[in-house]
């Protein structure tokens, strides 16, 4: 009995040390097992984190790398990373800090700061000719198209990033006082110019009636400038006129494409239709444009009605072709055209016609090149914004901007001519019209 008892008690003692042992191996591969998973998930962790920031890294940069389409740019008052949001409290802070640390605060005018800064945005869009009028520029614009307005006129634009005559106005102060079609405007009494756009520049110039202007001009070809003093009067011009030369030839003068040039043109049309001219020359220089329903009107009364006068491209890239309306009475007389380096958008838009159409010869010296429409849009408070929507081209396809409209005969017009009042250019356009209608 004792002796069973005692081989029952190292039977158990073996089987609790086994069982011990097992306990202890567990124990010890659970910690092997615990270490080596650790180790795992760190390495995992390691390797995660750095894709992700590597992928991130590679967004940020993309994202800080390009400019935000403005199309798809997400204007938000609030500081955010996302992409192609834009960060529009930027503005309210400066906003803000102007408001409460700039030394004249009590003297600023807040809509006068909101005009600058749609001024500002539109600058920003490197069209010179998208523009922002405030209620006073918008009635001067109104009148400028209507043809009536105190200054010295000329028209104004930017060509290779300088202040640029694109043509003094027929009989103008301007004209009379020797500014040219290209001529480029470095000072306005005494402020360059350099720094200014075209509203600045007009504001600067226009002027009441009776008072001057002093223009630093540099002239084409010359190397020194000149100053040039305007004295300001009240612009009101013809928009088209017609005089009759020798030989029965209708000289016919489109100035501006304005408001009153369809009465202006018909009134001309039927002096010529009743002389029975047997020639026409249309002189389009130092026309610097305007409205372009007035060139497809115009246009209309030259060519049959179904031709195309001008095609428009949308920022879709989209063409639409605009077309003669109807009323031709001169397509069937011989006719050359004048142009110069003042003959400009609607004027050029409706050379082109010509050429393309009628194969008219152009005559003279390169156009100025402004190949975009824009669209004048009324806004609350009487101020108003005129924006480019589209870019136009000939009917054959040629878009001009900046290259202009090449004539088919050159002729220059030299500052001796300008000097002693020739005209070369009228000159052979007489030539050329004689030998038409032999």
């Amino acid at each position: 009995m004792k002796s069973e008892n005692f081989e029952e008690k190292i039977t158990q003692e073996i089987v609790e040390d086994k069982e011990k042992k097992d306990l202890e191996n567990m124990e010890k591969n659970l910690h092997i097992f615990k270490r080596y998973s650790f180790l795992l998930i760190v390495i995992f962790l390691l390797v995660g984190s750095f894709f992700l920031g590597y992928k991130k890294g590679q967004q940020n940069y993309s994202l800080n790398d390009k400019n935000v389409p403005l199309e798809k740019a997400i204007i938000e008052n609030k500081i955010s990373s996302q992409n192609e949001k834009v960060d529009f409290s930027l503005f309210w802070k400066v906003w803000d800090l102007v408001k409460e640390k700039h030394v004249e605060k009590n003297n600023l005018d807040a809509q006068k700061m909101v005009y600058g800064a749609i001024n500002g945005m539109l600058s920003a869009t490197g069209d010179p000719y998208s523009n922002f009028f405030n209620p006073q520029e918008s009635k001067m614009f109104s009148q400028d198209i209507a043809g009536s307005f105190e200054g010295i006129g000329a028209e104004l634009g930017i060509k290779d990033e300088i202040l640029t005559v694109i043509a003094p106005l027929d009989g103008s102060p301007a004209q009379k006082a020797g500014i040219r079609s290209g001529d480029k405007i470095l000072k306005i009494d005494e402020k360059s110019s350099l720094e200014l756009t075209i509203d600045q520049a007009v504001d600067l110039i226009r002027g009441k009636k009776g008072t001057q202007v002093k223009l630093t001009i540099l002239h084409n070809g010359d190397q020194e400038t000149t100053e040039i003093i305007v004295i300001r009067e009240t612009i009101k011009l013809d928009s088209a006129k017609v005089e009759f030369k020798d030989d029965d030839i209708a000289y016919l003068k489109i100035i501006k494409f304005s408001d009153d040039v369809d009465a202006q043109f018909n009134s001309a049309m039927n002096k010529i239709i009743n002389a029975k001219s047997k020639g026409i020359i249309l002189d389009l220089r130092d026309n610097p444009g305007g409205l372009l329903d007035k060139s497809i009107s115009i246009a209309s009364r030259m060519m049959p009605q179904g031709k195309v006068v001008v095609l428009e491209e949308d920022n879709k890239g989209e063409k639409n072709s605009l077309y003669t309306i109807g009323g031709d009475k001169l397509s069937s007389i011989p006719m050359v055209v004048l142009i110069n380096e003042g003959s400009a958008s609607a004027s050029e838009i409706l050379a082109g016609a010509l050429k393309d159409n009628r194969g008219l010869t152009l005559i003279g010296e390169k156009t100025f090149g402004k190949g975009s429409v824009q669209q004048l849009m009324d806004l609350p408070g009487g101020s108003s914004v005129k924006i480019t929507v589209a870019k136009w081209l000939t009917p054959k396809g040629d878009y001009i901007m900046e290259k202009g409209i090449s004539p088919d005969i050159e002729v220059e017009m030299t500052n001796d001519d300008y000097e002693n009042k020739r005209d070369p250019q009228l000159d052979k356009a007489m030539e050329e019209i004689k030998e038409k209608i032999k």
